[in-house]
C-alpha cells in the first residue's frame, strides 16, 4: 500500500516502512504525528484518489529526528557594477519514518 501526502507545501509518496526528509515539522524525535492531508492512496484493489483529499485517510508517522541540511552558498554578482553578495542557508528538516497508512 502507498499513498502520496503533502507536508510543508511538497507532495510525497510513501510506502509502510519508508523514512524521509520533510520541511520541519514541530516535534520532538520518538513523536507520533498524524498526517491527515492524504492526496492519494493506492493498493491492489486499485487507486483512491482525493477531491482534494482522500476522506477519513491518515498516515501515521514516527519523528526520527530533526536537523539541518548541508549549507548551500547563494552569490549574487551583477558584472562591471562593483555588486556582490554573498549568503550562506541551512535548511530545516525533520526525518520521518511511516508507520501506517489507514484509508
Amino acid at each position: 500500500m502507498y499513498a502520496v501526502i503533502k507536508t510543508g507545501g511538497k507532495q510525497y509518496k510513501v510506502n509502510e516502512g519508508s523514512v524521509l526528509k520533510v520541511e520541519k515539522l514541530e516535534a520532538q524525535p520518538g513523536d507520533r504525528i498524524t498526517l491527515d492531508q492524504v492526496l492519494m492512496i493506492g493498493d491492489d484493489d486499485g487507486v483512491k484518489i482525493g477531491d482534494p483529499l482522500v476522506a477519513n485517510a491518515t498516515v501515521t508517522v514516527e519523528v526520527l529526528e530533526q536537523g539541518r541540511d548541508k549549507k548551500i552558498i547563494v552569490y549574487k554578482y551583477k558584472k562591471r557594477k562593483n555588486y556582490h553578495k554573498k549568503q550562506g542557508h541551512r535548511q530545516p528538516f525533520t526525518k520521518i519514518k511511516v508507520e501506517k497508512i489507514e484509508g
